[in-house]
């Protein structure tokens, strides 16, 4: 037997009772602004505004709950209530229901009852609704605001130009539901659009970088020159006096239907428009595919005003952040610039090392990347970020600065004696010379007048010849020691010998055959510089530090002045300009030292040497780790990674 119908098939009893249920409920509905329903004979239900209120006799409830389970998910979202008519048998008959009861009238209930119990439910409904709606919204409001906080977060972080066009209109995406979108930034002072990039969650597709006339001609400059969104529900249906209009042959060239859009404009703080943002079809949900016409049919909405809000919040936090990002941009190009500046002004005033500050700081980069990489010895704990390396670059290309503090005869001296003073010495013992032929003439003038034998003038022509030839090996003894090479000790005593030569002058006046600051640049036993040039030339590296304390680097570049100014430091404390111990120089100068080292080695472009083969550079590093110049592990390091084959930074 059903509930519809009793043993014999005739129809139940209740059914007839629930038909005049309803012919009652249908005038009750009518006030209510209701719409009736008969889910099944033995019920009747009411539906007003997505809130249901159902009718069930209490032997339903009893005998036929399964009739009730279609109804148990709306009850449970707070969709549905049942009102009982009639006491069911079970005194506790709400437990383990899972159904939501209104309340339980008698089955004679009268319409007074009927529509004081309806009315009732409806309002536990939408009031229920209301409190859910509100908790709902409070709920997406805290997390649409969390979604900000955390954009914002992201947006003023990125300094990378390119990486936060692409990360902001990613953001704006994400808060209005968009499938794709695009951006673009102003350029030649306000007169032209670039499209930077465009994104699409449908479809894969190559993009490039285009510019157009910055006009109203088109959706994204109409957006600029207003200064303001643009909303439009489907770019196919624009109005015929629409001052801009949609180019439909990129949507037929990849197969997309482009539908909704809204476009903004990215403004800085000082109100010019710097962007645009322009996003294309808000979808239903977020994780569909638009691949077919149907689903673009089926899943695309325009964006509501909800969205607009939400993209103007992004819009405004991104239109300061790119303002920010492409002034760091600004400011990185031009300090890249000064320093890229003063490494000329550096090399123009000493020709013969060009290039060696680029070579210098490359290598130092590399050799540092190797540190980073190392897995055992003293530096595998050591980390080089990107702004370490960045400092260190600019260290390297910036250790030889103070140079322009050095007197240039002094900073590209080649040899012992300046040109001018060896053009001095030159043009001493040509007078000398002639002075000796002057004086043998004038006495063999005299010995003729005195009908001298020609023994006599023999002996004069064998003296200048003596004379001569001592002069002129003298001239090649002061040659020899004034090359920039080691003096040897013989030389030295020739070169003492020569000081204290002497000849007359025009005037008849002694004068010394070498000037006291002549013989103490040739008797310098090695290189070019006497002890005075040296020092000035070391001095460079003070120079360095004080020079380079005046910028103001900021916190990420600090230490470039203490990198750069400790490069000649020495691990066994015998370096200059402080003589640190090797526990005191940055492990950054100790890098420096070495690529300074090497790169001076092995240079082709120095006029005054040959460049050293690879091999026997690595073998003066290593004698220099011995002599305790540099560190013997950075060495070890730079050799086994090979920095000087590296990529360049």
């Amino acid at each position: 037997m059903s509930l519809t119908h009793e043993a014999n098939g005739t129809p139940h009893p209740l059914a007839g009772t629930m038909d005049a249920l309803a012919a009652t409920l249908a005038e009750l509905a009518a006030r209510l602004g209701a719409r009736q329903g008969r889910p099944h004979p033995l019920l009747v239900s009411l539906l007003r505004e997505g809130c249901m209120v159902v009718y069930v006799p209490a032997r339903v409830w009893d005998k036929g709950r399964s009739l009730l389970v279609p109804f148990a998910p709306l009850c449970a979202e707070g969709k549905a209530l049942l009102v009982l008519l009639g006491r069911p048998e079970n005194k506790d008959f709400t437990r383990g229901s899972g159904l939501g009861i209104a309340t339980v009238l008698p089955s004679d209930a009268s319409n007074e009852e009927l529509e004081v119990a309806t009315d009732r439910a409806f309002e536990l409904l939408e009031a229920k609704g209301h409190a859910e709606s509100r908790a709902a919204s409070l709920s997406r409001y805290r997390y649409e605001i969390g979604e900000l906080v955390d954009i914002a977060r992201a947006m003023t972080t990125e300094r990378d130009v390119d990486k936060l066009l692409g990360l902001i209109l990613e953001k704006s995406r994400f808060v209005t539901g968009a499938d794709a979108g695009s951006i673009y930034v102003v350029e030649n002072e306000g007169k032209t659009l670039r499209f930077k990039l465009s994104q699409n969650d449908s479809l894969k597709f190559d993009s490039r970088e285009f510019t157009m006339p910055l006009s109203n001609r088109s959706i994204a400059g109409a957006a600029a020159v207003e200064k303001r969104a643009i909303k439009i529900d489907d770019v196919y249906a624009l109005p015929v006096d629409s001052p801009f209009a949609f180019d439909r042959r990129f949507d037929e060239k990849i197969g997309y239907r482009t539908k909704s859009m809204i476009t903004v404009p990215l403004i800085s703080q000082r109100d010019e428009v710097i962007g645009v943002i322009q996003l294309i079809n808000k979808k239903r949900d977020p994780r569909s595919k638009l691949t077919s016409l149907a689903l673009v049919d089926l899943q695309v909405v325009p964006f509501d005003e909800r969205s607009e809000e939400l993209l103007g919040m992004v819009a405004a936090q991104a239109g300061i952040s790119l303002e920010t990002a492409m002034l760091y941009q600004e400011i990185q190009a031009l300090f890249e610039g000064f320093v890229r500046a003063s490494v000329e002004a550096i090399e123009s005033r000493d020709p013969t090392t060009s290039g060696h500050s680029r070579r210098v700081a490359d290598l130092t980069v590399s050799l540092a990347k190797a540190v980073d990489h190392s897995s055992g010895g003293p530096f595998q704990h050591a980390t080089f970020t990107k702004e370490d390396l960045k400092e260190l670059e600019y260290a390297s290309l910036l250790h030889d600065f103070g140079k322009i503090g050095v007197r240039e005869n002094v900073l590209v001296k080649a040899k012992k004696l300046y040109d001018e003073n060896l053009s001095l010495v030159r043009a001493r013992f040509d007078f000398v010379a002639r002075s000796i032929e002057a004086d043998i003439l004038r006495r063999k003038l005299k010995a003729i007048e005195a009908h001298a034998p020609l023994a006599d003038l023999k002996a004069l022509d064998d003296e200048m010849l003596r004379r001569t030839k001592q002069l002129d090996e003298s001239l090649e003894t002061i040659l020899a020691a004034n090359e920039p090479s080691v003096l040897a000790a013989g030389d030295f005593a020739k070169i003492e010998a020569l000081a204290k030569e002497w000849y007359f002058d025009l005037r008849g006046e002694t004068k010394l055959l070498l000037e006291p600051e002549e013989v103490i640049a040739l008797s310098v036993k090695k290189g070019s510089l006497t002890p005075a040039e040296y020092e000035e030339i070391t001095g460079h590296v003070t120079h360095t530090f004080k020079f380079l304390s005046q910028i103001p680097w900021g916190k990420a570049l600090r230490r470039v002045p203490h990198i750069a100014g400790a490069h000649h430091e020495r691990v066994n404390g015998t370096g200059y300009p402080n003589r640190l111990r090797a526990e005191e120089i940055p492990v950054q100068s100790k890098m420096m030292s070495i690529t300074d080292i090497f790169d001076a080695l092995t240079a082709s472009d120095r006029p005054y040497k040959k460049a050293v083969p690879l091999e026997r550079a690595i073998d003066i590093l290593e004698y220099a780790v011995k002599d305790g110049h540099v560190d013997g592990d950075l060495v070890r390091i730079f050799k086994e990674a090979r920095c000087w084959e590296m990529p360049k930074p």
